[in-house]
C-alpha cells in the first residue's frame, strides 16, 4: 500500500479475491490498482460498487467515484423529437444477439476529451466471458438490417451497470437507453449505474447521488 501524494492510501491488489472498502478512494474515485479481470473479481467489484477503467498501457485501475452518476429507470427523459423517433419504425431493437460486435463498436467510438479507449482487448475478453455466463447483456439497434447503435453492461438483477454505448446514426444510442430503461422500470430495477457524469446522460434524465446512497441501492437486492 502506498499513498497518492495527498495522504490517501492506494491499495495494490494481490491474487487474493478482495477489495478495500470504497470509502478508501482518493478524491478522483480511484480505489485500487492491479489484480486481474477474472470473472470472479469483476463480479465482486460490481457487487460492491467498483468498476475497472484504465488505458491499454496502464495497470488495472479500480474506481468507485463519489458522487455517482445514476439513472432511475422511471425518470428517463424522452424529448418531443425523441418521442417521435420512438413512435416511428425508424429503429428495431434486439437483445443479446451480437454482444461481441457491440463491445467492438463501443471500443471504436470516439469520446470527447478522450484519446484511445479503455475497452482494451483484455477487457473485451473478460466481458465476453461474463456474457457467456448470462451476466453481461447487450442491446442492439438496427436500421434496415444494419447495426447502427447499442449498449452493453452488467446485470446484477436489481441494478444494471451500464458500461458503454455507441451510435453510428443520430439517436440510435438514445433509442437503446430508452428501451433499456423502459424494460428495467417494468421489472422494478432500482437504477442504472452510469458511473461518471456526462452532459448527455444528464439530458437523458441521469443524476448524481452520494456514493453512500448508491451503495444502499446496490445492497438492497
Amino acid at each position: 500500500m502506498e499513498t497518492d501524494g495527498r495522504g490517501r492510501p492506494t491499495f495494490f491488489l494481490t491474487e487474493k479475491l478482495e477489495f478495500p472498502p470504497v470509502e478508501n478512494t482518493n478524491a478522483e474515485g480511484l480505489l485500487a490498482v492491479g489484480g486481474d479481470l477474472s470473472e470472479a473479481r469483476l463480479l465482486l467489484a460490481y457487487q460492491n460498487g467498483i468498476f475497472p477503467w484504465f488505458n491499454e498501457d496502464s495497470l488495472i485501475l479500480w474506481w468507485s467515484p463519489d458522487p455517482r452518476m445514476v439513472l432511475f429507470p422511471h425518470k428517463i427523459h424522452i424529448s418531443k423529437s425523441m418521442g417521435r423517433v420512438m413512435q416511428s419504425n425508424q429503429f428495431q431493437l434486439t437483445k443479446n444477439t451480437c454482444f461481441e460486435t457491440v463491445i467492438d463498436q463501443c471500443a471504436l467510438a470516439k469520446r470527447e476529451g478522450q484519446e484511445g479507449t479503455w475497452i482494451t482487448e483484455e477487457m473485451k475478453e473478460a466481458y465476453k466471458k461474463l456474457f457467456k455466463r448470462g451476466v453481461a447483456r447487450s442491446y442492439e439497434v438496427w436500421r434496415h438490417d444494419k447495426l447502427v447503435g447499442g449498449l452493453y453492461g452488467i446485470d446484477l438483477g436489481h441494478v444494471f451497470c451500464g458500461e458503454s454505448m455507441f451510435s453510428l446514426e443520430s439517436n440510435a444510442s438514445k433509442f437503446a437507453l430508452i428501451k433499456l430503461s423502459e424494460e428495467l422500470a417494468r421489472k422494478h430495477y432500482k437504477l442504472i449505474d452510469c458511473q461518471l457524469y456526462t452532459g448527455h446522460l444528464e439530458r437523458m434524465g441521469a443524476e448524481e447521488i452520494p456514493r453512500t446512497r448508491f451503495m444502499e441501492f446496490l445492497k438492497v437486492g
